[in-house]
């Protein structure tokens, strides 16, 4: 059975006591408050992790600071010099590399039958008087000289820069179908082994061939010198 409720407690009822008002009122606000600066503080550290953390690098783009490592090791062990050689005449350093694997395998010594002499097979016309042809320092810059020029005549142009290199500037503005044998092999190989190189592959199928249709031969000799 239910009861009445008494006068005072209706007066009750009507007019809650203030103090009970506010404590109903203060969970709520101190839930809000307390949320919010969970929320700001969690912000802050969001941003700051955005703003120190490092952006993820490709895979399938080569290191800076470092040749491509499908190169042959007798190349490698010219890494160091190959980086500031590129750096000093302004070439990629994975060109400089392609263009030292398939001159000279890294073997300071070699010299073609057509008299090109050292790292990069430089002929005898371009060195001065009292320079020493297989110098690696002046080799380098004879030859990385000359390569920049190619360059800078194909507009960037792979194909043509190691044409040029190989055949001469004005040969490689020639037609394709005029170039002899010997500069139709030299880019064959040079332009997709510089292509992986660029790419960041940890080998070269064209490297391979290269080696086995006789490059092999001066990467020996570089060898053992």
């Amino acid at each position: 059975m239910n009861s009445s409720p008494s006068s005072s407690d209706a007066q009750a009822a009507r007019n809650p006591p203030r103090g009970c008002l506010r404590r109903y009122q203060l969970l709520p606000l101190s839930v809000i408050l307390v949320g919010s600066l969970l929320y700001w503080g969690l912000s802050k550290v969001e941003i700051g992790q955005a703003q120190t953390s490092p952006p993820p690098q490709s895979s399938l783009e080569s290191s800076p600071g470092r040749i491509s490592p499908l190169f042959t090791p007798e190349v490698q062990a010219w890494e160091a010099k190959i980086l500031s050689w590129a750096d000093k005449y302004q070439l990629d350093p994975n060109l400089v590399a392609t263009v030292m694997q398939i001159e000279s395998c890294g073997f300071a010594r070699a010299k073609s039958g057509a008299g090109a002499m050292g790292l990069f097979q430089v002929m005898p016309y371009h060195f001065q008087d009292g320079e020493n042809p297989f110098s690696p320092d002046v080799n380098a810059k004879r030859g990385l000289v000359y390569l920049r020029t190619a360059q800078e005549a194909a507009q960037g142009s792979p194909n043509l820069t190691l044409a040029g290199y190989n055949g001469g500037i004005t040969g490689a503005q020639q037609p394709r179908e005029s170039w002899n044998a010997e500069m139709g092999r030299y880019v064959y190989w040079g332009v997709q082994i510089y292509q992986d190189a660029k790419a960041g592959l940890d080998q070269s199928a064209r490297l391979q061939e290269w080696l086995g249709s006789g490059g092999d031969h001066l990467c020996r000799l570089a060898k053992n010198q």
